[in-house]
């Protein structure tokens, strides 16, 4: 098979990892125009480094070829699907062409478990072996590291990648039995926990010696499939908050189940990606990494699913009207962060602009809070930052048209001009 052919097949199959990316763009080159996206066909995909840059990564997966039959996986073993593989040569001469090139500026790899995960494993590292020390490759590299693996290797691994992960992929073990077999909770756990150690001794010893090596210094993260199987928004997000305080992870990336697989077990195949769902967990996500919610607090046995027509926050605030209003002009930080349309950047910019004199609502607007949700749980001086006076279904009627208009076109649902029966 010719490199391009594997690249196309290869390229196709990683699409289902999630890792801030984004790709599928087909806008090739048109006359007076600048700039290109059909690059993104053959596995360009952009992700945003800490300091706010997009960076273009070639994602791949080294082999589509799996030893495993998880049944909602595309790459399954019984799957009858174009099969490829690199050789750990091809890769890192693709890596490196790309990037002289200037197509690229790191790699994410990614890869199904060819034979074994320490074959897998070995085969990756001597791709980024050859790339690191052959090529003297020094740009980001995300990979994957495989449950399973020895320990060895998973340092070896650690040593030439910036990033690593470990996909949980299901939310419980009891739907890793029943869809993927070949699976276990102690195997994908295993790693996380020797990344999250090791990644610590390696910061103490480059305080210690500069010239330390260096293990995974970007952190580690994981994927969770959404929609495969039954869990609650309540249970991710309690897995969620468990991984953070756990195994120090940077990100949990959530994927919204494509069907791919007829399977009693999955969703039908005519069944649509819960995308809103998806997204309602990165708002919640974001809550829980930088405005100091915890998940108990967003989510409770008696509302163990968001509601897709408010964003988390907006749904928090509704629930606890005791907490509002906010006084823009005496509230401590962390209260600020509690106010839906305040975000961390405005609630600081709140802080220091407040020294000089009280804040007006004129004087939110342009500090970047989002007034049209800010309105009703804020005063300024004493005064309500909006002159009317709703009930609590108001102020929810008024945020969910806020909301819809915000969404995409895909995502927001169109209201009927009938109560609905039943």
């Amino acid at each position: 098979m010719e490199l391009p052919d594997k690249l196309t097949i290869l390229a196709d199959a990683a699409k289902y990892d999630a890792a801030c990316t984004s790709s599928g763009a087909k806008r090739g080159h048109r006359a007076g125009m600048i700039g290109c996206t059909s690059s993104s066909v053959m596995g360009c995909c952009h992700t945003f480094s800490a300091d706010g840059r997009c960076v273009t990564l070639l994602k791949v997966l080294l082999s589509n070829d799996c030893c495993y039959d998880c049944k909602y996986c595309v790459n399954r073993r019984t799957n009858d699907t174009p099969r490829a593989s690199f050789t750990p040569e091809e890769l890192a001469e693709l890596t490196i062409g790309f990037y002289r090139r200037n197509y690229i500026e790191g790699l994410f790899l990614s890869s199904a478990v060819l034979g074994s995960p320490d074959r897998t494993t070995e085969l990756m590292i001597r791709a980024l072996s050859l790339l690191r020390n052959e090529y003297r490759f020094n740009g980001y590299i995300h990979a994957k590291a495989i449950p399973g693996a020895s320990r060895e290797l998973i340092t070896q691994l650690g040593l030439l990648a910036d990033r690593l992960s470990v996909n949980i992929e299901l939310p419980s073990e009891a739907s890793l039995k029943s869809l993927a077999p070949n699976k276990t909770k102690k195997a994908i756990l295993a790693p996380m926990r020797q990344i999250r150690d090791q990644a610590a001794e390696s910061k103490a010893e480059l305080v210690k010696y500069r010239s330390a090596p260096r293990f995974a210094p970007a952190g580690q993260s994981t994927q969770l499939i959404v929609g495969a199987t039954g869990e609650s928004d309540r249970h991710i997000l309690n897995l969620t908050e468990a991984l953070y305080g756990q195994y120090r992870l940077k990100r949990v990336f959530y994927s919204a189940y494509v069907p791919v697989a007829e399977n009693t077990l999955l969703p039908s195949l005519d069944t649509k990606p819960p995308l809103l769902r998806e997204h309602r967990l990165y708002q919640a996500d974001w809550l829980l990494r930088f405005y100091g919610f915890r998940a108990e607090e967003l989510l409770d046995e008696s509302q163990p699913d968001f509601d897709p027509r408010l964003d988390p926050k907006c749904c928090w605030a509704l629930r606890h009207p005791e907490f509002f209003p906010v006084e823009v002009n005496r509230a401590d930080y962390e209260a600020l962060l509690r106010v839906p349309g305040v975000g961390v950047v405005s609630a600081k910019r709140i802080l220091v602009a407040r020294r000089t004199g009280p804040l007006h609502a004129d004087d939110l607007r342009k500090l970047g809070v989002v007034m049209k949700r800010a309105q009703y749980f804020l005063t300024c001086s004493g005064e309500l930052a909006t002159p009317l006076r709703l009930s609590c279904a108001g102020v929810a009627a008024n945020l969910m048209a806020v909301e819809r208009a915000a969404l995409p076109p895909e995502q927001a649902e169109q209201l009927s001009l009938f109560d609905r029966v039943g």
